[in-house]
């Protein structure tokens, strides 16, 4: 029994998809299933995979679904999963060939249902880690408290407890294509801490397609997407005041540019987001007028 899915969302990345599948054909442990979730892509991604599943060096399971975006491709994949523990690998990413059997080694050794999953490194193609490793004086943190307390950066690789990431499916909203993966981080978080592992476990590359790389634009489109995002993160009982009315400043923006008038009604915390207005109106503008051109 596989105890590892190593899932990619991916659309229209027929062009940079092979370099994720020759990484995990190198893997020294081939103990895992690549669940690729094609999220309507119009390239040549679908004839691709046959060729690989032909192949038949690792374990491929492929489905096919309507645009949803990221988000979407997260739930489909994550109903889909039945290994113990998964991993997202981007598109764009790869893996060192080492770092499925790390993965599992490190959880025989430390795994436990006490635990949501763990936490690895991510690093560029040079081999620099991007931002910095996790402090080896503490082996277990929530995700939130890595970054906010312990004054942790950059982009980490997340492995996850499968039966945890069912919960919290990420909402759909209609014409909306992006959802903060975070909301499901930050839920888990309430639940249990992750193990903290300072070794490479993805080699990242940011593309200029790729979502990190157009946040202002991704602002403008999905304003519903974003308000729902930022309503949660209010809502969580680990922060401060001051994140809170941060998160509200975005909530207003954001509930502007989808013409939500009842968004001070609708907020978790109606006095703060009534504060964070006209810091939101601001905000409002700058969005609006910095994605005018590149919309048009």
């Amino acid at each position: 029994m596989k105890k590892l899915t190593v899932f990619t969302p991916t659309f229209n990345r027929a062009y940079c998809l092979h370099v994720c599948y020759e990484s995990l054909k190198s893997q020294t442990n081939k103990k895992f299933i690549w669940l690729i979730i094609d999220d309507g892509s119009t390239d040549n991604t679908e004839e691709l995979v046959k060729t690989w599943k032909k192949e038949d060096v690792i374990e491929i399971s492929y489905i096919k679904q309507d645009n949803q975006g990221m988000h979407g491709a997260h739930n489909t994949a994550y109903e889909q999963i039945d290994t113990e523990l998964n991993v997202c690998i981007d598109s764009d990413d790869c893996m060192p060939f080492d770092a499925v059997e790390k993965i599992l080694e490190f959880w025989e050794k430390h795994g436990s249902d006490q635990v949501s999953g763990m936490i690895g490194l991510d690093s560029f193609k040079n081999g620099e880690i991007i931002g910095t490793k996790m402090p080896a004086s503490i082996k277990k943190s929530t995700l939130f408290d890595l970054y906010n307390k312990h004054d942790v950066k950059g982009d980490k690789k997340l492995v996850y407890r499968s039966e945890l990431t069912k919960k919290y499916p990420y909402p759909i909203f209609e014409n909306e294509k992006y959802v903060g993966l975070a909301y499901k981080y930050h839920k888990l978080d309430e639940e249990y801490p992750m193990l903290l592992m300072n070794e490479i476990l993805c080699v990242v590359e940011y593309l200029p397609d790729g979502s990190s790389l157009n946040m202002l634009k991704q602002y403008r489109v999905n304003p519903k997407g974003f308000a729902f995002y930022r309503k949660e993160l209010m809502k969580l009982p680990f922060v401060d005041m001051k994140f809170k009315y941060r998160q509200a400043i975005h909530y207003v923006s954001s509930s502007l540019i989808s013409k939500n008038k009842d968004f001070i009604k609708e907020s978790p915390f109606k006095l703060l987001t009534f504060f964070a207005t006209p810091l939101g109106l601001i905000l409002y503008f700058l969005i609006m007028s910095r994605t005018k051109t590149r919309l048009n």
